[in-house]
């Protein structure tokens, strides 16, 4: 079995989201044959909805793709650790796997903070895959915040 990775595709969501002055997530949600069904990038500012995040975007229109609430045998692809709000989604969905980019030490929900799939309640426990895109991932993230702060 081959490894695809769609990062590239989730970074380009995250540029576009920095463009419009959010915090440069992006997300890529892909079907198990492979097949891209939804891509966002956050739109909390825009939206003025503080759980418009990139991968609760992208859950939502694959969810209304795909008529269910549910996503079993799909891969999200983000470019930072989710939250715990994001995980929970992420669980809810019933999503197969995740792959993220960059940690997210102050407010990640998977390998930090709340650690949302190894809660013991947690309903569905995806596989997690780290580190994909990391370095491009939080250079984004590094230049945007630091733009803010000059």
């Amino acid at each position: 079995m081959t490894f695809t990775s769609h990062m590239d595709k989730a970074l380009e969501e995250a540029r576009d989201a920095a463009a419009r002055g959010e915090v440069p997530v992006g997300a890529v949600l892909v079907a198990p044959g492979g097949e891209v069904v939804a891509r966002a990038g956050n739109r909390t500012r825009e939206l003025h909805d503080p759980s418009a995040h990139a991968e609760m975007l992208a859950i939502r229109a694959a969810c209304a793709a795909a008529g269910s609430e549910r996503l079993p045998g799909h891969v999200l692809y983000v470019t930072l650790e989710p939250c715990a709000m994001c995980a929970a989604a992420i669980a809810a969905a019933r999503i197969a796997r995740v792959v993220y980019g960059a940690r997210d030490p102050k407010s990640g929900g998977v390998h930090h903070g709340a650690r949302v799939f190894s809660h013991p309640q947690a309903h569905h426990v995806p596989e997690v895959i780290d580190g994909i895109g990391e370095e491009a991932a939080a250079a984004l993230l590094q230049e945007f915040f630091a733009s803010r702060r000059n």
